[in-house]
C-alpha cells in the first residue's frame, strides 16, 4: 500500500505508544478523506447546542485524535488534522448560528 494512515491521540500527545494505524489506501484522496472522516467524527460527537468554534477546537486539541499520512513509495501527501479541525470548527459554529431552530446541524463531508 502506498499510504498508511496513522492516528495519534490528543490526549496523549508525542506519545508513539498511543498511534495505531488506521488504515492502508493506495489513494491518496482515499486516505485524506479517511483522515477528515476521522476528525469529523470526534467533531460530531463533541458538538453541542451552545459550543463556540473555539471551545470545540479546544476540545478536539485535548481529547480528539490526530491521523497523519504515511507514504511508502509514493509522493508526500500533507494533511494537518488540526488545520482542518480548526475550519471544521468554524464551519460548524456558523451553520449552528445561522440555525433559526436551534437544532444542531449537520456537519457537511467534503
Amino acid at each position: 500500500m502506498a499510504y498508511v494512515v496513522i492516528v495519534a491521540d490528543n490526549f496523549h500527545y508525542m506519545d508513539p505508544e498511543e498511534h495505531y494505524k488506521s488504515g492502508e489506501f493506495t489513494d491518496a484522496q482515499a486516505a485524506l478523506q479517511h483522515c477528515r472522516q476521522i476528525v469529523d467524527a470526534y467533531l460530531d460527537s463533541a458538538h453541542h447546542p451552545g459550543i463556540s468554534a473555539e471551545g470545540l477546537f479546544n476540545s478536539y486539541m485535548n481529547f480528539g485524535e490526530d491521523p497523519f499520512i504515511n507514504s511508502i513509495g509514493a509522493p508526500r501527501v500533507e494533511f494537518s488534522a488540526w488545520d482542518y479541525a480548526r475550519k471544521r470548527c468554524a464551519e460548524l459554529a456558523a451553520r449552528f448560528d445561522a440555525n433559526s431552530q436551534g437544532q444542531l446541524p449537520l456537519i457537511e463531508r467534503q
